[in-house]
């Protein structure tokens, strides 16, 4: 193994948090890499590994961290690190190209264009009656370089992006520093109490259900961006080969976590008069993969599937009762920590 560290953004906030987020704690510690310090607020360590250096940090930082290499690694959502992408990009002119390599399956939420009921259902619709009456448009956001790129992408559009090409980024309510174009005023939440009275023309919201959204009364006009979290990497770590086995071997542990959530193992016996019938019960509904996997004795076979215990078509109670009519015995179900196919899962 390597002499090398490789070095990981630890999110603070909800992730870290054993009671939300999808727990983060636990999921690292299935896949091997049990931590210290993190669920405290740290400072995080992997006491049995060596080869990992946790780096304590906020989601919203770690697209700059990348970018510089400060971090090998960072576990965040594609809201945030988009956000610092095009931060970099619209407001110094500074292009970083990060890679996804590993959705962890959580942590999902959309960011949505609100806006006070008008009868307008666009966001096209809506910017084309502002353009025709002001010309500073306004909106709040508490990922304001996500909601420019938004806005702009709209403007270009409709036709009206040259007209409105100036933009400042503020802080809400602060004096306006060019007088015409799009206005961003960034905020720490309740972005949808600005909008209902009146604070902007338009805001870029984070909701799962869109029940506050409702709540105030407001319309959505579409879906901007849906986001989870997921591991990102600088693809220039690609080059050190030391670093990118340890990635490697990093992110295949947390796929088999990741891939077992929601699966078991179930485990049963049948005589060998029964095996014909039992298999051709598994390959009609795609309980295995090649073939299944059994030890075949004597006079009775043992057989071993996963089933995904989420699959409402083809219920785990609904396979074990099928496989008990079938002649299945001592039908075991085991849970199932990890599931790694090969190596090819990692697409690298």
């Amino acid at each position: 193994m390597s002499d090398k560290q490789l070095t990981i953004g630890m999110p603070a906030g909800s992730l870290a948090n054993p009671n939300r987020g999808g727990n983060l704690i636990e999921l690292l510690e299935k896949a091997g890499f049990k931590t210290k310090g993190y669920e405290s607020g740290g400072p995080t360590s992997f006491p049995t590994l060596n080869y990992l250096f946790g780096w304590d940090g906020r989601p919203q930082e770690f697209g700059s961290q990348l970018g510089i290499g400060e971090l090998d690694v960072a576990i965040a959502g594609d809201d945030w690190i988009q956000e610092r992408i095009l931060e970099l990009k619209l407001e110094y002119r500074t292009e970083i190209q990060l890679e996804k390599v590993l959705s962890l399956n959580r942590g999902g939420v959309r960011l949505v264009g609100i806006v006070n009921p008008s009868g307008l259902n666009t966001t096209e619709a809506v910017l084309e009656k502002l353009c025709a009456e002001k010309k500073l448009i306004t909106v709040v956001a508490e990922m304001p370089y996500l909601a420019l790129n938004w806005i702009q992408d709209k403007l270009r559009a409709i036709g009206k992006f040259e007209e409105y090409r100036d933009f400042s980024v503020q802080k809400y309510k602060t004096p306006s520093r060019i007088q015409k174009g799009v206005l961003i005023y960034e905020t720490w939440g309740k972005t949808e109490a600005k909008v209902k009275n009146g604070g902007a023309d338009l805001g870029l919201e984070i909701t799962q259900s869109g029940s506050a959204i409702r709540s105030y009364g407001l319309q959505i006009t579409e879906t901007v961006i849906e986001s989870e979290s997921g591991i990102y990497i600088n693809p220039q770590l690609k080059n050190d080969p030391e670093k990118f086995d340890l990635l490697k071997m990093f992110l295949l542990n947390l796929y088999g976590v990741v891939n077992a959530e929601n699966k078991v193992m179930i485990l049963f016996n049948a005589s060998n008069d029964r095996v014909d019938a039992i298999e051709k019960y598994l390959s009609d509904n795609e309980l295995f993969a090649d073939e299944p996997t059994k030890n075949v004795g004597k006079y009775f076979t043992e057989f071993s599937i996963q089933v995904d215990k989420s699959d409402k078509k083809q219920s785990l109670a609904r396979v074990r009762y099928e496989l008990a009519k079938l002649g299945a015995a001592n039908i075991d179900t085991i849970p199932v920590d990890s599931s790694i196919h090969n190596m090819e899962v990692l697409n690298l």
